[in-house]
């Protein structure tokens, strides 16, 4: 279905500035700006978007650092993940109407302008439609976590019906997904994280529980997979290469999504003589098809009301600076989603 109106009508009353939280160099949260820009145009293969809320991840602390290095066009507005309606489309667009609610998790880095706006513009292949009756701040708090979350089970670490995962960490935004989608995909999972996450984590489908304050919690997994782990997940940021690597069954796999400054030990021949694996990777290295197809796993998840964020935390747009702080503090109560002050 092609759009059913032109941009220019619809952009006339848009021309002028809009409100955004951006940055003009790279730093500590501080650095973080909240004023107006002008509204963004689309080009002949962009939609304009006027959002409603978006979300902030540990990812986007990197990008406004400087830790993570991608092309950084300034004054750069941050943020991935927008929920949001079609405001306008350009002459190449087919699939979007002006009214259209659609979410997006791929803005804010490889010169692509960011979320945290009153509009934004997305290429139409990095735009995906929300499911009918999901509430925004539900859907952009899991957009990037669950997204992270399809792409290491299934893009990277080739997931199989009947097969043994340990998600360390279950009990937060990624861990969730992992525990809801392996299960989904027929797989075993054990989950790893606090206490008061077990009821929720089995819910979501978790066959055992171990709670990681357990001076026993690697027995536990050995006891719970006694002939070795097929996949083994860590969202944690803690990366025990050693201890793994002996949890893992033959041709067991680690994959690695977090941690950018640890530098664990690795070794070497435990992990060859078992024919094991290690494989990492980045959400911001996906490509546009790859993202598409984990978009459509998460909307179906959206639209039966399965997925949904253990925690959200609403703050102004004009409290973007604060949001990056409490994240890279540790602080923050639940996924951090903005919303516009006016």
């Amino acid at each position: 279905m092609g759009s059913s109106s032109g941009p220019g009508a619809v952009l006339c009353g848009m021309i002028g500035t809009m409100f955004a939280a951006y940055i003009e160099q790279f730093g500590p949260p501080e650095v973080i700006r909240y004023g107006e820009l002008p509204t963004p145009r689309p080009g002949s293969a962009d939609v304009l978007v006027e959002v409603e809320v978006s979300a902030v991840n540990h990812v986007d602390t990197f990008v406004r650092s400087g830790a993570w290095r991608t092309d950084v066009p300034l004054p750069f507005v941050i943020g991935r993940d927008l929920v949001g309606t079609v405001a306008a489309t350009g002459p190449a667009v087919t699939g979007f109407s002006v009214g259209d609610r659609v979410w997006c998790n791929s803005l804010g880095y490889a010169g692509r302008q960011g979320a945290a706006a009153e509009r934004a513009l997305v290429t139409a292949d990095r735009l995906y439609r929300l499911p009918a009756g999901v509430a925004a701040a539900d859907a952009v708090a899991v957009a990037h976590p669950a997204t992270t979350a399809y792409l290491a089970l299934f893009t990277h670490g080739r997931l199989r019906v009947g097969e043994t995962v340990v998600v360390v960490g279950a009990g937060g935004n990624v861990g969730s997904a992992l525990v809801l989608m392996a299960a989904r995909a027929g797989a075993r999972v054990v989950a790893v994280a606090g206490a008061d996450s077990s009821e929720r984590v089995r819910a979501l489908g978790a066959e055992v529980f171990v709670d990681y304050r357990d001076a026993g919690a690697t027995d536990l997994i050995r006891r719970a997979a006694p002939s070795g782990v097929d996949m083994y997940v860590d969202t944690s940021a803690r990366n025990d290469l050693a201890t793994t690597v002996d949890l893992l069954a033959r041709r067991g796999r680690i994959v690695l999504l977090s941690g950018l400054t640890t530098a664990p030990v690795l070794p070497v021949g435990r992990l060859y003589v078992k024919d094991c694996s290690i494989v990492g990777f980045a959400i911001s290295q996906a490509s546009a098809g790859e993202l598409a197809e984990a978009a459509g796993f998460v909307s179906r998840l959206l639209a039966d009301g399965s997925l949904r964020p253990p925690a959200v935390h609403a703050l102004p747009l004009s409290a973007a600076a604060e949001a990056h702080r409490l994240v890279e503090e540790g602080k923050a109560r639940g996924k951090i989603v903005l919303h516009h002050d006016r």
